[in-house]
């Protein structure tokens, strides 16, 4: 499914949003323009649970915790980063809009970490590199989940060859995500991640997300049928 747009009007210009689609843009061009050094780059700058242990156990903090925050920034391809900014673009003007500029920056990395340590919990060993904003991002959809329950979701909806557009709330679009997430990770747990989709990292996003958030905005967040459309 995919989400084309919803029915909460910003009240002002999503300005963190904005930039951090613009900075995940740039970091995706710099990661294009390392030619055939991209490989190196990818493995450098991503997260690799294996290499990030083994650092700690060496006791060199600095190196292990700059591909956390390294790795939220960067993208596998155009369609993982176009979808993950379409996604970003379509809930977060609203997040931002309840938690205002500065906690919504923090709120969104607090999210891209606990979704980072949720991976390396199910996938220790790993030594693919995790790049993508979608843990983060995940958190985004998981405040959304939380503040606008009831909010309307157009929706394109493939039925085995066919496209067709509906309008879903907010709660069954998102839940759905999760559950779909969910499930996904489930179905690999004891199987060693060498690549493809990090699906743990969605669903620790998710769940980050959910919870912070009624730190960040309680009163909204344990009220959210007075915030629905």
């Amino acid at each position: 499914m995919i989400p084309l747009r919803d029915n909460i009007p910003s009240r002002r210009r999503p300005a963190v949003t904005y930039a951090i689609i613009g900075v995940n843009c740039l970091i995706f061009w710099l990661e294009l323009s390392s030619g055939p050094r991209l490989p190196e780059v990818v493995k450098t700058f991503g997260f690799v649970p294996g290499r990030f242990l083994a650092l700690l156990g060496h006791g060199s903090l600095a190196l292990a915790i700059i591909p956390v925050f390294t790795s939220m920034f960067m993208h596998a391809g155009w369609l993982h980063l176009i979808g993950n900014m379409w996604t970003l673009f379509i809930f977060g003007n609203n997040v931002e809009d309840i938690l205002g500029r500065g906690p919504y920056l923090l709120f969104y990395l607090l999210c891209g970490l606990v979704s980072i340590l949720v991976f390396l919990l199910f996938s220790p060993g790993s030594a693919t590199p995790l790049v993508g904003a979608s843990g983060a991002i995940a958190g985004v959809m998981g405040a959304y989940f939380s503040l606008f329950p009831g909010a309307r979701v157009l929706t394109l909806v493939p039925i085995f060859i066919v496209f067709t557009i509906i309008e879903l709330p907010a709660y069954i679009f998102l839940g759905f995500w999760f559950v779909l997430q969910f499930f996904h990770g489930f179905s690999i747990v004891g199987h060693t991640a060498e690549g493809g989709v990090a699906w743990w990292a969605h669903v620790g996003g998710f769940l980050a997300g959910v919870g912070l958030v009624r730190l960040f905005a309680p009163g909204r967040a344990r009220n959210p049928l007075r915030w629905r459309s």
